[in-house]
């Protein structure tokens, strides 16, 4: 017995074609979301590649471990920290002044022999004893799989991709979007430049275009030359990864790097937590001139995976170094501090042990043997101490690693006066 009339079943016939059509669009949708962000996050290994990774002494259990276990962030208090212990100042309200350069500023060699340029984040351009490295080069929009979505940087590249001088080779840290770029090495790859990576991470460079004769990956503690100059991938404290959902957790390497040169000697830290390691880098390739050290982006939920101002400092002291370049800060919003925090921890953690501190613009360069750029070129804005949101590492044992007194001799606070932080 037919219990629908003509009618009724006339207006079912056009609910199911409209729902018939709305999933049509939904699939639609979903399938660009899924081709636009697949090559972007790259490539997994195989053949002899994934061989050379399951033969590292890191490769267990069909990953890359880390270097002491880790805590791993818990996601339900991260999200109720987003909205509950947010900074105000997260993101600056006026465009952050930068330097603008040029590739003719670079055709003279550094008089001292060693000149770094900060162009924002962990992006830096290294001239060091006659030989020039590009360090995690980003000149993209967003730290993020998605073109429309995701950390946006705060300013410009101070210099223009198609300025860059002449390059020796390219370093790469990890494998994260703040520190691989798609379209940025999309357009270093015809160039013919060399890249020197961790393991597992030239899979992505060749599916964007880097001829496979143009890459060297390695271990920790593995080195190559470039001229007179040695590229060590050291250990860090670290994870990597590029697809949305994680499903690729792991399946790279992630390093620090010390660059050597005949009279010169840098390290770049890549992204770490803190672990005992810095030391054991600081005795085997150090003193450093130079160390360039992630300081930003640091929360106690995943103290296991950044170190923040206070570890890092203690890291700079470990790794004996001279002048500490603060990097990973100031151009994306990837955590829950103020902006210019981590370069106000950084400045009070290091002053009670007469720390050098190299504080460039964006765009600026330094010579760690000559006038340090030391400048305040951020504004003055409410941040907290290591004493009010500490971070530290977890699994440290007796390391002495405990933050840096963030107040002076007689009791004030090292800091500018602290006002309501979240919304």
């Amino acid at each position: 017995m037919d219990i629908l009339g003509p009618r009724a079943r006339r207006w079912l016939r056009r609910i199911l074609i409209t729902l018939a059509s709305l999933a049509g669009v939904l699939a639609i949708l979903a399938g660009g979301l899924v081709v636009s962000t697949w090559k972007v996050t790259g490539a997994r290994a195989t053949g002899e590649r994934l061989a050379r990774m399951q033969a590292s002494p890191r490769w267990q259990d069909g990953r890359f471990n880390d270097t002491l276990p880790r805590q791993e962030p818990q996601i339900g208090k991260a999200a109720l920290a987003y909205f509950t212990k947010r900074s105000k100042y997260r993101e600056p309200d006026d465009t952050p002044p930068t330097l603008q350069r040029s590739a003719t500023e670079f055709e003279a060699p550094p008089r001292s022999g060693l000149r770094v340029t900060w162009l924002g984040h962990s992006t830096l351009l290294v001239e060091i004893d006659g030989q020039r490295v590009l360090v995690d080069p980003v000149w993209g929009e967003r730290a993020s799989p998605f073109s429309w979505a995701g950390p946006r940087r705060f300013y410009a590249p101070p210099l223009p991709l198609a300025e860059l001088p002449p390059l020796d080779a390219v370093v790469i840290s990890h494998d994260h979007y703040d520190h691989l770029d798609m379209p940025t090495i999309e357009a270093l790859a015809p160039t013919g430049v060399l890249f020197v990576v961790p393991l597992g991470v030239g899979a992505h460079l060749e599916s964007w275009g880097v001829a496979p004769d143009r890459i060297v990956e390695l271990d920790w503690w593995g080195e190559h030359r470039v001229g007179e100059l040695r590229l060590v991938a050291t250990p860090a404290r670290h994870f990597s990864g590029r697809s949305p959902l994680m499903l690729d957790k792991d399946q790279t390497l992630w390093a620090g790097w010390a660059l050597l040169g005949p009279r010169h000697r840098v390290f770049f830290s890549g992204d770490s937590a803190m672990f005992p390691g810095f030391a054991e880098i600081g005795a085997r390739l150090g003193p450093f001139d130079l160390t360039m050290l992630e300081s930003g982006a640091y929360n106690a939920l995943w103290a296991d995976v950044h170190m923040g101002p206070e570890q890092a400092v203690a890291a700079h002291r470990m790794l004996r170094g001279d002048v500490l370049l603060p990097v990973h800060w100031g151009l994306f919003d990837l955590s829950f501090h103020g902006w210019t925090e981590p370069v106000e921890r950084i400045l009070a953690a290091a002053a009670p042990h007469g720390i050098r501190v190299a504080t460039p613009q964006p765009g600026q360069s330094l010579e760690p043997a000559g006038p340090l750029p030391t400048a305040r070129w951020w504004p003055e804005l409410p941040w907290q101490t290591a004493e009010e949101a500490p971070v530290v590492s977890s699994g440290l044992g007796g390391l002495a690693t405990l933050p840096a007194r963030t107040r002076a001799a007689d009791g004030s606070a090292l800091r500018a006066p602290l006002a309501d932080q979240s919304r």
